[in-house]
């Protein structure tokens, strides 16, 4: 076998980790406030102790086609803001195979290491996101010429060295991400793993992450989960199979990106409890609420409220699931959302304008937020914490 080169011994690499990490950590852990806002008045101040609220990073994917630099590091305000607000940070692309394995025997491990070290430097945990998935894989891996003992190893040295590299330092991982259309059947045409090496392999995924890190939550992630329907009815099956193997998964998520062109997913609390009753973490995982945009381009009020509604209703069911202890939006701001780009005339999806300013569905998760911490509502039972097992220590809020 060919030696792996590991590219992030640079000194560029470490340059843009200490660069981008140090701004922050100058300041006070919560970062300073922008445009007069009080420390006291953010997501991640006023949560329960315990619950991580979270952000995607912007980075890679379809930032690379639009007119302007790379967010997580051009923008300082944004990275304040980022710092301020979560207490928890997911990479939004930096860790899919296409950006951190770009060729079979490089990994480019740049943008995530300056992640995980802006996320230690601002006392937030960090998502890892994500292992076995079927899009978003490079060329070299598709087009392969692998047979399935070749492929079988290098998806292990894939999980064994990312996760391996980050271990003790990455609260929660997606290992196996949308591996079910939404009819509930497994992805066995479009999934290369599933397809050449069958549907066991997701069970040996899991084993290896935990071999990598015993310390880390390992998770199931899909879209379209968020009620009781087919397809979270196969993961709910999946799981209880998983489980009687006595194969190391801890949780399942639900990513919730949501439209109001369509009703709520009501069953959404319902769904989440039953993973948990299973013994199971639960979380939210990508949560934007798209809306279809007026030809002004700009919502309106009765949009922002329908909007702002679904943002509390989807927190408030994970709060009202006591195993449900990380909420993550996919971004903050419509500056730098997906939506746009993959959903024609749809946009606006974020609980924050362009320039940072905050909207009602903002608005609606601070006060939900809140009340929630008023209630005394502590996350008991499933923690994390560097150096304990997963499901088993307590977390640290990042407030302070």
């Amino acid at each position: 076998m060919k030696p792996i080169r590991l590219v992030t011994a640079s000194l560029a690499a470490a340059a843009l980790a200490v660069s981008l990490a140090a701004p922050a950590a100058a300041a006070p852990p919560a970062g300073d406030p922008p445009r007069g806002h009080a420390k006291h008045d953010t997501l991640r101040w006023v949560a329960p102790k315990g619950f991580h609220i979270g952000s995607a990073v912007a980075g890679g994917g379809h930032h690379e086609s639009q007119p302007y630099p790379d967010p997580f590091t051009s923008d300082r305000p944004y990275r304040k803001i980022l710092a301020k607000e979560f207490s928890s940070v997911s990479p939004e692309n930096q860790m899919k195979w296409e950006y951190i394995h770009p060729e079979r025997d490089r990994y480019d491990f740049a943008m995530a290491d300056a992640i995980v070290g802006f996320a230690k430097a601002n006392r937030q945990v960090v998502r890892g996101h994500t292992l076995l998935w079927h899009s978003q894989n490079p060329t070299w891996l598709e087009e392969g010429d692998f047979s399935a003992t070749e492929l079988r190893e290098i998806l292990r040295e894939h999980i064994m060295t990312v996760v391996g590299r980050y271990a003790g330092r990455i609260q929660q991982w997606d290992v196996a991400n949308e591996i079910f259309d939404d009819d509930g059947n497994l992805r066995t045409q479009d999934n290369i793993w599933i397809r050449e090496l069958g549907p066991g392999i997701v069970a040996d995924a899991f084993r290896w992450a935990h071999q990598a890190d015993p310390v880390a939550e390992l998770f199931l992630n899909d879209y379209n989960v968020e009620g009781v329907n087919a397809k979270s009815d196969a993961y709910y099956a999946l799981v209880q199979d998983l489980l009687a193997q006595g194969v190391p998964v801890h949780g399942f998520s639900a990513q919730a990106h949501l439209s109001i062109r369509y009703g709520f997913p009501g069953s959404l609390e319902e769904n989440l409890r039953r993973f948990d009753r299973l013994g199971l973490a639960t979380a939210i995982t990508e949560l934007d609420v798209r809306m279809d945009l007026p030809e002004s381009g700009e919502p309106t009020e009765e949009q922002l409220a329908q909007q702002a509604d679904y943002y509390r209703r989807t927190l408030e069911a994970c709060l009202n699931v006591s195993g449900c202890d990380s909420f993550t939006i996919w971004g903050f701001t419509d500056k730098y959302s997906w939506v746009p780009v993959f959903f024609s005339g749809q946009g606006a999806a974020t609980v924050m304008w362009d320039d940072f300013t905050r909207k009602p569905a903002y608005r609606a998760l601070r006060s939900t937020l809140a009340e929630a911490a008023r209630c005394g509502a502590q996350r008991p039972g499933r923690g994390w914490a560097p150096g304990h097992a997963p499901r088993s220590a307590s977390f640290t809020d990042g407030r302070r």
